[in-house]
């Protein structure tokens, strides 16, 4: 087994591969598969030592680990308030299923074979092989892709000269515009709910704000939260997440949501859908 403390990022972990697949497929999970996720799903005593052992605080990229967990319960929000045809119940043992998964392909490299095994079973017994298979972005996507390693960059703001100027700029432009972003952003929204892609528009918002807020890997550095950042993210997840419905929303509505990011990625064009 590698220590614990060994793995600094995701590039490092030897299981990323499947971490990666794993990650890649939520958006897709299909409603038909959750109930055979949950069906599948035990917690004896194995699975609960199992998983206590998978989520120790030095569990390799633990944090990453909570995180891709909140994500699961924002991608089924809806689904578990009751909001759709789907039993909230079942909905919340099947995420139980995908939270035991994720688990264990992090913490592959510190767990034993069996703990390991024993957390994937109802992952593996509904999706028996792994998919390298990356989330539908849309038409957009290589700019989707830009802007979030664009956000990447702007993480860097602590010492880049260059990476801060573009956030004053999108700070300043931030300041204005607000209600007219919120509308289209509305309607972003309904078209992401009308063509299938309310949980990948969930994910897309969630690793957009991870790449910008993330620590520094120069130097460690990250800003405290203030209301720029608040303004800032929200200007560039809404950017993204027009982008990502871009083939089924109005010109104008896309201009409206990914003019202020011009600064970090080339204007979008709007002929040749």
């Amino acid at each position: 087994m590698a220590r614990r403390a060994s793995i600094g990022c995701l590039d490092e972990h030897p299981n990323a591969p499947e971490i990666i697949s794993l990650i890649a497929r939520l958006p897709h999970v299909a409603d038909n598969d959750l109930p055979m996720l949950a069906h599948e799903w035990t917690n004896t005593l194995t699975v609960a030592e199992a998983r206590s052992r998978a989520l120790q605080p030095d569990s390799p990229l633990i944090f990453e680990v909570l995180s891709a967990f909140d994500a699961v319960q924002a991608l089924w929000a809806d689904d578990l308030a009751g909001h759709t045809d789907l039993d909230p119940v079942m909905v919340n043992v099947a995420l139980k299923a995908i939270r035991d998964a994720i688990a264990a392909a992090y913490a592959k490299p510190v767990i034993s074979r069996s703990a390991y095994s024993a957390l994937l079973r109802p992952w593996r017994a509904t999706y028996p092989v792994d998919e390298q298979r990356e989330p539908d972005l849309g038409w957009r996507s290589e700019e989707v892709k830009s802007l979030l390693t664009a956000l990447r960059w702007l993480a860097t703001r602590c010492h880049d000269t260059r990476a801060a100027a573009r956030w004053n700029t999108l700070a300043a432009l931030s300041l204005s515009g607000g209600d007219e972003r919120s509308e289209a952003r509305n309607e972003a929204w309904a078209a992401a709910s009308l063509t299938g892609r309310k949980r990948t528009w969930g994910l897309l918002r969630r690793s957009a704000a991870e790449n910008m807020t993330r620590s520094c890997r120069s130097c460690g550095g990250r800003r405290p939260d203030d209301p720029d950042t608040g303004r800032v993210l929200t200007l560039c997840l809404d950017a993204a997440c027009g982008l990502l419905v871009a083939d089924a929303i109005a010109d104008d509505v896309l201009t409206m949501l990914t003019q202020p990011v011009e600064v970090l990625i080339p204007r979008p064009r709007t002929s040749g859908r």
